[in-house]
């Protein structure tokens, strides 16, 4: 081959693969921007997943009301605090917890056994703890103030609840969720993930999740929560030698 026929393959070699190249990065920006291109769908255990960040969203809430309810209980929000409790309630018990972990969750893998099973009796008893604390905590914040008889016992109870809570949720994620989802086929999750959808439609009367979000992001922002690089951690000291 002649000197001048290689460097024509080498162009041509080059050309093809910077036509590979930018197809490679091109086409998925394509795709998202085209109006028919589809969201994914939210699977069953994403769902369950996605719900205990709006959960946790608002044990932060209360995680950083506590030292204010106990330094000055007048200089906090009540109302918002009372909302976020509203939010819990409808979003975290009687929907998360009532009708999806305990008629769909739990059943399952409390008879599949193991140490999966044997939590969801602890996680039971847990839910319903929850549930005292929340109506203690709504009792104590309707009228849009804390009471400072009121102050001390509601920071216990709300540390007491957070720390359950932080437990709780982390043990479903880890144990519980995956032991569930085993019991299932890949279509079987598609079918429960669809009625999960229809569940939440029906109690909520449209996306309960997009909507919880939007009413815990407002929760933060009146509580001055909302900025996120507000809880960035400092720099760790300098090591001494």
């Amino acid at each position: 081959m002649t000197p001048s026929a290689q460097s024509l393959t080498r162009r041509e070699l080059i050309a093809r693969t910077a036509t590979v190249a930018t197809a490679t990065v091109i086409t998925p920006n394509l795709l998202r921007a085209s109006p028919e291109a589809k969201e994914p769908e939210v699977t069953a255990t994403e769902d369950l997943m996605r719900e205990h960040g709006v959960l946790r969203r608002a044990l932060l809430v209360y995680t950083e009301s506590i030292p204010k309810i106990r330094g000055n209980s007048g200089s906090l929000d009540a109302s918002a605090l009372y909302r976020t409790g509203v939010l819990f309630r409808d979003f975290g018990e009687n929907y998360h917890e009532k009708m999806l972990e305990e008629q769909h969750i739990f059943p399952v893998v409390h008879k599949g056994g193991g140490e999966a099973g044997k939590l969801t009796e602890i996680l039971l008893a847990q839910h319903q703890r929850g549930r005292e604390i929340t109506s203690y905590l709504l009792a104590v914040t309707k009228n849009g103030r804390i009471a400072t008889a009121n102050a001390e016992p509601l920071a216990r109870s709300l540390e007491a609840f957070v720390l359950m809570y932080r437990n709780h949720a982390a043990r479903e994620d880890t144990v519980v969720f995956p032991a569930w989802k085993k019991h299932f086929t890949n279509k079987q999750l598609d079918e429960l993930s669809d009625q999960f959808e229809d569940i939440e439609h029906k109690m909520f009367g449209k996306d309960g999740f997009d909507d919880a979000v939007e009413k815990i992001s407002a929760i933060e922002k009146t509580l001055g929560f909302g900025d996120l690089s507000q809880f960035t951690a400092p720099a760790p000291p300098v090591v001494k030698s």
